[in-house]
């Protein structure tokens, strides 16, 4: 499981420091990092909850964690801006 990599490696955690705050065994943790095995609904919430993510954002089904509403709102707004100034672009060419 990958996500859960990303997100461990994102913070410079170790596994070990991951499974003890998560309550999930070390190697078990593991597994879900290289995909061995797949986490139960028990450790997806554990996870999601540590990372403050969602569980759709954890298991990888949508790649924006919904739960950090703030960030989201700073990316739409990033992207408005960058599509305001491709489209400022765009209208001076076509005028020029």
């Amino acid at each position: 499981m990958n996500r859960i990599k990303q997100l461990r490696k994102a913070r410079g955690l170790r596994q070990a420091d991951v499974a003890r705050e998560t309550c999930i065994d070390q190697k078990t943790l593991s597994n879900y990092e290289i995909g061995r095995t797949n986490p139960d609904a028990y450790a997806v919430v554990q996870l999601a909850d540590f990372f403050g993510v969602t569980a759709d954002y954890l298991l990888g089904l949508t790649e924006y964690n919904l739960k950090d509403t703030q960030a989201l709102l700073a990316q739409i707004e990033q992207m408005e801006a960058q599509l305001a100034a491709i489209k400022k672009i765009l209208l001076s060419e076509s005028n020029g």
